[in-house]
């Protein structure tokens, strides 16, 4: 597959409402914009079509899944073939009764499924109770060939772990892509806020350096209640979406306030030019890492 050296990829950082036929629309424009200034690669905020339903055990939050391919897929396909371009599209998957995935669909400038990813770290912390309602994923940490270059997907809770990262380097990526919505619960922010949210740039930042390619964090914005309660409770979700090279050097980064998208041209030869100078793939001892499967190491 011939690919462009040069390529322009686009962020939709947005705030999402009770209203699933809004937020489909508010991305659907935001995609149309980013492509009319020249985005290849257009990604949307984890559960993008949904407030963040993870805030509360509620049974019926499963009547908001859908299958893949499905209604959604169906809608964002045809403007992906339209525009000619690349859309990473989150969705809230139902692959079958009883399994559920936080998943991701990669469309080609064809229309067509090219590539899915189903969240393989699954948190359950306060606020964020998603062991409840997702199957960790089942397809393996990969890239999918794109015209545009090759694309690692992973999910949000998968950021912090450097294993996903690394396999999907392996795998070939040039960009990897993490659709986000991850917040202050606001009695934490003022002692705790500006720490979170430097530890969450900082991890991705070192998953860029430490595999010498891009990477590309998209996060929802604003705050979303409680479901039931009043207005003070909820998550703040802080935005922050940036886009940083193979030296782990911010190239944009987005508010943590407001909607908008962010861009950046991504030289794919870099990091041809990075991985000579900083051979890390070169220097791995592949016979002294067997103990990385196992869950703890006994010092005994």
């Amino acid at each position: 597959m011939t690919r462009q050296d040069i390529i322009k990829i686009a962020l939709v950082q947005m705030s999402c409402s009770e209203d699933s036929r809004e937020n489909i629309s508010k991305a659907l424009d935001n995609i149309k914009k980013a492509a009319s200034k020249g985005a290849n690669i257009i990604c949307l905020p984890e559960l993008f079509k949904c407030r963040y339903f993870c805030q509360t055990e509620d049974i019926d939050n499963f009547d908001l899944a859908e299958k893949i391919p499905g209604a959604t897929t169906k809608k964002f396909s045809i403007l992906s073939k339209k525009l000619k371009i690349v859309i990473l599209l989150p969705v809230f998957e139902k692959r079958a009764m009883g399994i559920y995935h936080n998943s991701l669909v990669t469309l080609n400038e064809k229309g067509q499924i090219s590539g899915l990813y189903r969240k393989m770290h699954i948190p359950d912390d306060p606020g964020y109770y998603e062991k409840y309602y997702f199957t960790p994923g089942d397809n393996r940490f990969s890239a999918c060939d794109t015209k545009f270059g090759k694309i690692g997907t992973l999910i949000c809770w998968d950021q912090w772990f450097p294993e996903a990262a690394r396999l999907v380097c392996l795998a070939g990526a040039d960009v990897i892509f993490y659709p986000s919505a991850i917040g202050w619960h606001p009695d934490e922010k003022e002692k705790f806020g500006e720490i979170q949210r430097d530890a969450w740039i900082n991890v991705q930042r070192g998953h860029a350096i430490a595999n010498g390619l891009y990477v590309a964090a998209v996060n929802r914005v604003g705050f979303e209640p409680l479901p039931g309660n009043n207005n003070r409770n909820g998550i703040e979700f802080w935005g922050s979406s940036f886009i940083c090279g193979p030296q782990g050097e911010i190239i944009v980064m987005a508010s943590d306030k407001k909607e908008e998208i962010i861009y950046a041209d991504i030289d794919l030869y870099k990091i041809e030019t990075v991985r000579r100078n900083w051979p890390f793939l070169r220097d791995r001892r592949l016979g002294f890492y067997k103990d990385i499967a196992d869950r703890y190491i006994d010092s005994k």
